[in-house]
């Protein structure tokens, strides 16, 4: 399974879609804020989401697994 990774340190704002939602290459996964900015970590391929590995509100660190796709 895919995983995809947080780009940058921060805390998790959103989540962007739900488990078992399709997604296209580019579309929005969640959204980390980092230095009052909100960032969006997109999906690097098209897949379903199977599951998010963090929640709303926890801090992630850069190259952290956040999401699970297949």
């Amino acid at each position: 399974m895919p995983t995809i990774c947080s780009p940058l340190s921060g805390r998790v704002a959103a989540h962007c879609s739900s488990p078992d939602d399709s997604v296209s290459t580019g579309d929005p996964l969640l959204i980390v804020e980092s230095m009052k900015m909100e960032i969006p970590v997109e999906a690097e391929a098209a897949g379903t989401v199977v599951r998010y590995l963090v929640e709303v509100g926890a801090e992630v660190t850069e190259g952290q697994p956040v999401v699970e796709l297949r």
